[in-house]
This record gives structure tokens, sequence and C-alpha cells, in this order.
């Protein structure tokens, strides 16, 4: 069976990463592609599910899990921890899905030290201005807070060039077309196809 691919996707607060996965997940079957869920230490909000906007953990069962190894990445935020299960997207993987993993830059470089044959992708906003008017229109933050994060934004776009792919969220169903081709090319690569119709190219050069 063909293995999975795991898809790194990385963005600046405000250009529509998430968005994007989430409208790419709607044309694909589960048993094509999935999104990564993490695990967590921070407590379950209402109207979350365990399992399926995240592994809720203790803080003694991460910092277990972080003395096997077992996270892909992880890091703590705000007391709690976050982390990217190394065991739960092999297993996926092993199955032929690919996996999507909503991640930032620095998270991208511990999963790619790991897992050389991730794939990559920076979505960029089309110019600071956009961002800017993307970041008001999701909030009511001062204007100390709307500049801070976007100092954030133009310090991790500046990593833009450490993944494979870059795609620019200018027209919304254009960026969504360019993330499918994407896929679709990673499909296509040799050694997935050969795995994937090992028994046809066999009968095809048969003599």
């Amino acid at each position: 069976m063909a293995q999975g691919t795991l898809f790194i996707v990385s963005a600046p607060s405000g250009a529509g990463k998430s968005s994007l996965i989430q409208a790419l997940l709607k044309t694909q079957p589960l048993y094509d592609t999935q999104v990564s869920i993490s695990h967590t230490t921070r407590g379950m909000r209402p109207g979350e599910v365990h399992g399926e906007h995240y592994y809720f953990v203790s803080k003694d069962e991460f910092e277990a899990m972080i003395a096997e190894d077992a996270f892909f990445e992880y890091a703590k935020v705000f007391d709690n921890y976050y982390g990217t299960s190394r065991k739960a997207i092999e297993q996926v993987l092993s199955t032929g899905v690919d996996v999507f993993l909503d991640i930032d830059w620095q998270g991208a470089q511990q999963i790619r030290a790991k897992m050389p044959t991730a794939r990559s992708i920076f979505v960029l906003p089309p110019s600071q201005d956009e961002l800017d008017r993307r970041l008001r229109g999701r909030s009511q933050d001062r204007e100390e807070v709307i500049a801070r994060r976007m100092a954030q934004a133009v310090s991790e776009m500046s990593h833009y060039a450490e993944y494979d792919y870059l795609i620019i969220n200018d027209d919304f169903d254009l960026a969504l077309s360019d993330l499918k081709t994407i896929i679709r090319a990673e499909r296509l690569r040799i050694g997935r196809q050969k795995a994937r119709h090992d028994a046809l190219i066999s009968k095809l050069l048969a003599v």
C-alpha cells in the first residue's frame, strides 16, 4: 500500500491557512485526507470533543510522552502543552491517507528534522495592507495589539523560503485550487504511484 504524505501548512495569522485547510477537507474523502489532531493539556471548552478537536490529556501524561520522545513537535503556550503525536500520524500515513498539519514555522522545523519526507506549504497574504485589514476585521483589538500582531506576522513570513511550496492567498478559490494541485502532484510522484499500481506496472512490463 502507498504511504500517505504529511503536509505541513504554515502562515501568519490572517493569511487564511485554516480556512483553506477546512475548505480542502470538504472536497476530500476521509479515506484520502485527514487533518492532524494535536494533544493538549488545556481544559476542554464547551462544544469540543475529545479525539475530534484535540486529544485532551493531563500534564503528567503529556510529560510522560515527552520523556518517551512520542511527539514530532511540542510547545508550551501559556502554561499548557500542545504537541503532535508521532504514533498517531504514522498510523494514519501507513494506511495511505494524507495528513494535514496546521502549525507554525518552529514546529515545522522540528517535524522536517524527524520526517524529511514531509511536504511543507507556506501561505502568504497578497499584501501587508490586506493582512492588516483581515486582522482588524477579526477582532476589536487596540492599535498596539494589532501592531504587535503585524510585527509577529512579518517575522513569521520571513521563514517562507524554508518551505517546499508557496501559495499567495489573494483569491481564495484560486488559492484552494493551488492547494489541491500540490496534493495531486505529490500523489503522482513515482514512488507513490509505483506502490499504488505495482501489480499493473508488473503486468505492463511482463515479457
